[in-house]
């Protein structure tokens, strides 16, 4: 990709007023979603750029390159930014855990225990039309 190409993807970016946007982190084969965390302009860039992931994190305010210290390296093997352009999709080959904690995922903590409620039968569109008629 041309330094021209990534400089017109990240203009289409929405970043927050801190600068920055939400990366939503996702095995690239089994769609597991394995973390989640920020990334700023240069950290996107350095992702999109070298094929390993890069964030920013907030906490100690400098780039963290995942895989750097413990290993757990995420090789990039897609991105895409949401409808809205304010959320970034990052597909990733995980070696080893994705989460601080030791995990494969940082999803595996507290259930929510929502309530669950299944589709009966047509469309969500079928239903509107017929609530309209």
């Amino acid at each position: 990709m041309t330094d021209d190409r990534i400089e017109a993807e990240l203009r289409l970016v929405t970043w927050n007023e801190q600068g920055l946007v939400p990366v939503v982190v996702q095995q690239w084969d089994t769609l597991e979603v394995l973390m989640m965390a920020w990334a700023d302009e240069e950290a996107l860039r350095r992702t999109l750029t070298t094929g390993r992931a890069t964030y920013w994190s907030r906490s100690r305010q400098q780039y963290w390159r995942k895989g750097d210290t413990s290993g757990h390296v995420q090789h990039v093997r897609g991105a895409r930014l949401d409808c809205d352009g304010d959320t970034v999709l990052l597909l990733v080959d995980q070696i080893g855990v994705a989460c601080h904690t030791g995990t494969r995922t940082c999803f595996d903590g507290t259930d929510l225990d929502p309530v669950v409620t299944a589709a009966q039968g047509g469309s969500a569109a079928d239903d509107a039309g017929q609530a309209t008629q």
